[in-house]
C-alpha cells in the first residue's frame, strides 16, 4: 500500500503523467511486496517550488509505505525514481529530493489494517 507523490516546479503533460505513473509502479516493486496493484500516485506539476535559491526544474517526491525496507532497497528506489524524472521531465537528479515515511499504521477500506 504505497502512495507516491511527486511535486515539480515543471509542466507535465497528460502522457508524461501517464508514462511517470507506469515508471513508478514497475519501480515500486523494487521494495519487495510491493506493487502497482496497491500503489497511488500523485503528481502535482508547476508547484511552486525552489531549490538552492532558484525555481530551476527541481522535485519533491514523498513516498509512503506500509511496512518497512532496508536502506538498500530505499536507497535503489530513489536512484529508480530520479531516473524516471530526468528521463521524463529533464530534471537533474542533483535537484530532486526522496523523503520516505515508513508505517505500522495504514488505513484503507474504512479500517486500519
Amino acid at each position: 500500500m504505497p502512495f507516491i507523490n511527486v511535486r515539480t516546479n515543471t509542466a507535465v503533460p497528460a502522457e508524461k503523467k501517464t508514462l511517470i505513473k507506469s515508471a513508478l509502479g514497475e519501480a515500486i516493486t523494487t521494495i519487495p511486496g510491493k506493487s502497482e496493484a496497491w500503489l497511488m500516485v500523485g503528481i502535482e506539476p508547476e508547484y511552486c517550488l525552489y531549490f538552492k535559491g532558484t525555481d530551476e526544474a527541481a522535485a519533491m517526491v514523498d513516498v509512503s509505505i506500509y511496512g518497512s525496507a532496508s536502506s538498500s532497497v530505499l536507497s535503489s528506489l530513489t536512484e529508480k525514481i530520479s531516473v524516471i524524472l530526468n528521463r521524463e521531465l529533464d530534471i537533474p537528479i542533483s535537484r530532486i529530493y526522496v523523503k520516505y515515511s515508513q508505517t505500522p499504521d495504514w488505513g484503507w477500506n474504512g479500517m486500519n489494517l
